[in-house]
């Protein structure tokens, strides 16, 4: 099968090289000469993309010519000098991905479309995103998913964990932080990747999954043992605080794909 891959970064490029590695042709992208290089060096096809709420630069046609299915992971951009509206690249997008008569879309999203209510969310829970970010993560799902063109499944994750990467490292040493008992939820790069291939290799499509560990420590219990574990200076929380959060549900995801989480958060 040929699988392309819009993003080829912390996620996208070692799931690149697995799904190689399991016999699939890939093309991967990338904003930068110098990582098409690394891509190259990989064994992806690597192809250098700008998308922009105006259009889209870059071989976009020789990018999915071919493609039976394509992992949509590029992060909205609403930070820094030059932020962009996702959605509005989403829109420039889909055409190309009709004109290439793409069947399958696995779409990277977020768990931060739903609302901190302090209950259990599963997939059937409406979204209510508080973030910018969330708001137009959740509107791109839903164009994604009406068009009638190719079946999208939607790939909500919770925080993400793996190497040179956990949310420890941004607390570590900071004071007077809210929500102390607030459940956590992570998952672990590895996990990332293996829920992606069964819903390839199962051929899921056109579903919505929660992607989060089944453990939920409170934030102090998990942040403070975890710094204790990575030698980093203990977070400190505000006990008075109240508690703003929500559990991630991922039983559907282990029921449908008969998914057990592999590593530890």
């Amino acid at each position: 099968m040929k699988i392309a891959i819009l993003g080829c970064g912390w996620l996208g490029l070692p799931l690149a090289k697995v799904l190689m590695a399991q016999g699939h042709d890939v093309n991967g992208s990338t904003t930068s000469p110098e990582k098409a290089e690394t891509l190259a060096a990989a064994g992806i096809q690597p192809f250098v993309l700008h998308i922009h709420e105006n259009g889209i630069e870059g071989k976009i046609k020789l990018f999915l010519e071919g493609v039976e299915t394509l992992v949509v992971d590029i992060p909205p951009k609403l930070r820094g000098r030059t932020p962009e509206n996702f959605v509005k690249k989403i829109q420039q997008l889909i055409p190309a991905l009709e004109n290439a008569a793409v069947k399958n879309v696995l779409f990277i999203s977020s768990t931060s479309v739903y609302w901190n209510d302090n209950s259990t969310v599963t997939e059937e829970t409406v979204p209510f995103p508080e973030t910018e970010s969330g708001k137009q993560l959740l509107a791109s799902e839903t164009l994604l998913q009406a068009t009638p063109a190719f079946k999208t499944t939607v790939l909500r994750f919770a925080g993400l964990t793996g190497p040179d990467r956990h949310p420890v490292h941004h607390l570590a040493g900071k004071t007077d932080l809210k929500n102390p008992e607030a459940p956590v939820n992570l998952i672990h790069l590895n996990d990332c990747i293996a829920v992606i291939l069964e819903i390839i290799q199962q051929q899921k499509w056109g579903d919505v999954y929660n992607a989060a560990h089944p453990s939920h420590p409170s934030r102090e219990a998990y942040y403070s043992s975890k710094a204790k574990e990575l030698g980093l200076a203990p977070p400190r929380f505000d006990s008075s605080s109240g508690t703003a959060g929500k559990i991630i549900s991922s039983e559907k995801l282990r029921k449908v794909l008969k998914y057990t989480f592999k590593e530890i958060i």
